[in-house]
């Protein structure tokens, strides 16, 4: 069988195996763990404005419908007893969704081809996943291109290094040297080959969907991955109230062999939503809701993830706008919502309208961070290099975005109560007018009391100069580039890595090499 050809080293790699590992020696690439929520959340909503949250979205649901735009779909509904009525909208009663959503799993456990990886997830168990869809990258020289599957790689071997990313996630940027009909084959190979951690797989299509779980397979093992979520789909509804065949067809695929999908309303608040934050939050909900019920009507007790896409639109020019306030009110009600179902979910981490990695990218994200931590998402994707509404993933936010991740894992862990009493101890040690950089608990405690940013630059105004005047794109492309030079693959078993290869050639040979394009977001 005719192989897929090896992808080259990563760029600006320097020296050999001695040289990566002298550089890997300086930073600290160990992933961390699942981050375990142990600070309050910010609830705005009531029970009562819960219940009518609730009721809003049964009623909608009951009332107005949602179509699906696919015969096997219509057909499942019915059979599960739903009311279809003309041009395939599907009324749901809200017994029969409360009934089916009953049967998704609250929690469980994320698999990666290194067990070490593995993750607990749902409840107060979170993690953080890179952006995926950009057509474009901002790449070493922070130049505005195409990006190539090479760059792909490249963001694969940075999410692997750096320790707030707990997934390499799929297609980072969009492979544009390979037709659109094989890259689902070549982004799947590359979060495989370049990550032992967990990753998520191409929906583009149902047939699409159904390559990467049998890639999946191969990795995994069929009879494994009937009882071990090992990789994430993602299907967008068209919002408002349509699912289509694309991805129904796609999730039917994850359902069946029992691996999570994210079920996603892709929401432009005031364009496809009502122009209003708590009415908008109601019509996501009850799109959330039938995609949720139907993942149970295709196989109960598979595990899906509460999804959305979410942004508000700019009345001034219809652009999608990102960490507004309103966007920080929808993320916390709709966190409220997926714990009142006991569901897991996902939102959008670090997003950002900027088109460089400026001031406004650096507010946006913030904003948007925040009140994604504070709201308890489960699954946080798009956590690292996201710009310019996602048109462009950037080398540099993609460092600076995994280290404000870091940050933020860091205070939602909580207060650290374990040293107490000793660092009272050495108030009475000091006492008043001295200071404590000296003091043994100092000495052996800073690295851990208080987190040192490397991106962030607080020393002196001379000193920055005498260094170079590097602002922070230039620090964090640097950084880029010296993980890139320390990177090591992680070890693949070669029967593995060579049924994988043979898979990839067999079906670039089936499928027409038709050059269509179907982001996902």
């Amino acid at each position: 069988m005719e192989q897929v050809p090896a992808q080259s080293e990563p760029r600006g790699r320097r020296g050999g195996r001695g040289a990566r590992r002298e550089l890997r020696s300086t930073f600290n690439t160990t992933m961390l763990p699942a981050l375990k929520r142990n600070v309050p959340l910010v609830e705005p909503m009531d029970a009562e404005q819960i219940d009518k949250i609730d009721n809003a979205s049964m009623a909608i649901l009951e009332d107005v419908g949602v179509v699906f735009r696919d015969p096997e779909a219509i057909s499942d509904w019915k059979k599960a007893g739903a009311d279809v009525r003309e041009d395939d909208r599907v009324h749901l009663d809200r017994d029969l969704v409360r009934g089916l959503i009953a049967s998704i799993p609250e929690t469980f456990t994320y698999h990666a081809r290194n067990p070490a990886h593995n993750l607990p997830f749902g409840k107060d168990n979170c993690l953080f996943v890179p952006m995926t869809g950009a057509p474009y990258l901002r790449d070493l020289e922070d130049k505005r291109r195409g990006p190539t599957l090479e760059d792909l790689a490249n963001f694969h071997r940075l999410a692997q290094m750096l320790p707030a990313m707990h997934s390499s996630a799929h297609h980072i940027v969009e492979p544009m040297d390979h037709v659109v009909a094989h890259r689902h084959l070549r982004i799947t190979y590359s979060s495989m080959k370049h990550s032992d951690k967990m990753f998520m797989g191409m929906t583009t299509s149902p047939k699409n969907a159904e390559d990467v779980l049998e890639m999946c397979a191969l990795l995994f093992g069929d009879a494994f991955m009937e009882d071990h979520p090992v990789v994430t789909g993602n299907c967008n509804g068209n919002s408002p109230l349509v699912w289509d065949e694309t991805m129904l067809g796609a999730m039917r695929a994850f359902c069946r062999r029992n691996q999570p999908v994210l079920c996603s309303p892709f929401v432009l608040g005031g364009a496809n939503t009502p122009a209003s934050t708590a009415a908008a939050v109601a019509q996501l909900n009850a799109e959330a809701l039938s995609a949720l019920a139907y993942t149970q009507v295709v196989r109960p007790g598979c595990p899906a993830i509460y999804g959305h896409y979410l942004s508000t639109v700019s009345m001034k020019s219809g652009a999608p706008m990102a960490g507004t306030p309103e966007i920080s009110l929808m993320n916390m009600m709709i966190g409220q919502m997926a714990r009142h179902y006991k569901i897991p979910w996902r939102t959008s981490n670090t997003l950002g309208g900027a088109k460089t990695f400026d001031a406004q990218a650096g507010y946006e994200s913030a904003s948007t961070m925040m009140a994604v931590l504070m709201s308890g998402a489960n699954y946080m994707w798009h956590s690292a290099g996201w710009n310019e509404a996602g048109m462009h993933c950037s080398m540099a936010k993609f460092i600076v975005d995994a280290e404000q991740c870091a940050m933020g894992y860091r205070m939602v862990e909580g207060i650290q109560w374990d040293d107490f009493d000793e660092a009272l101890a050495a108030v009475r040690d000091i006492g008043p007018g001295g200071h404590y950089l000296g003091h043994h608990h100092t000495r052996e405690k800073f690295q851990q009391a208080f987190f040192m940013p490397e991106m962030f630059d607080n020393n002196s105004i001379e000193q920055w100069i005498a260094e170079g005047s590097q602002d922070i794109t230039a620090r964090a492309l640097k950084r880029a580039a010296d993980l890139l030079d320390a990177y090591e693959e992680p070890t693949l078993d070669p029967a593995i890595n060579e049924a994988l290869l043979d898979y990839i050639a067999r079906r670039e040979q089936e499928i027409p090499a038709v050059d269509a394009l179907n982001d996902e977001f």
